[in-house]
């Protein structure tokens, strides 16, 4: 696993329902590092890992903050499952954009709308990695 302190990007995303993107977040294989609220309950930071490296920042829709609305994101997350991934996605909640499919890039991918209409992409290929052919 690579140690969260070496990773230098993160995708961030803000949600308007936080308790329930939580529960699709934990549903899909992330962990909580660190959950920061206010004094009125409001997640104003959350730090939330990927098992295999990595993670999302994300916070609640608030006046004060600079981050595209929610349902505006997208992320592209690796793993060496994907068929796992997405279909606990959709489980959880999400909606198929695009089913399952062997890429021409290499790899397996797919990708679905979460509850809140962010685009999440599953997939094997890793990029930056040496290509294989």
């Amino acid at each position: 696993m690579t140690d969260a302190a070496t990773v230098r990007l993160w995708p961030a995303l803000q949600f308007s329902d936080t308790d329930a993107m939580s529960a699709w977040l934990r549903a899909i294989g992330f962990t909580e590092h660190a959950t920061y609220r206010d004094d009125g309950g409001t997640v104003v930071h959350a730090e939330w890992l990927w098992p295999a490296g990595g993670g999302v920042m994300w916070g609640a829709v608030r006046s004060d903050s600079p981050l595209q609305p929610a349902g505006s994101g997208a992320t592209y997350l690796v793993t060496d499952d994907p068929d796992a991934v997405f279909g606990a996605a959709v489980a959880a909640g999400a909606s198929v954009e695009r089913p399952m499919v062997e890429q021409d890039y290499g790899g397996r991918g797919g990708s679905v709308r979460d509850p809140e209409g962010n685009h999440w992409s599953f997939g094997s290929y890793q990029p930056g990695a040496e290509p294989t052919s």
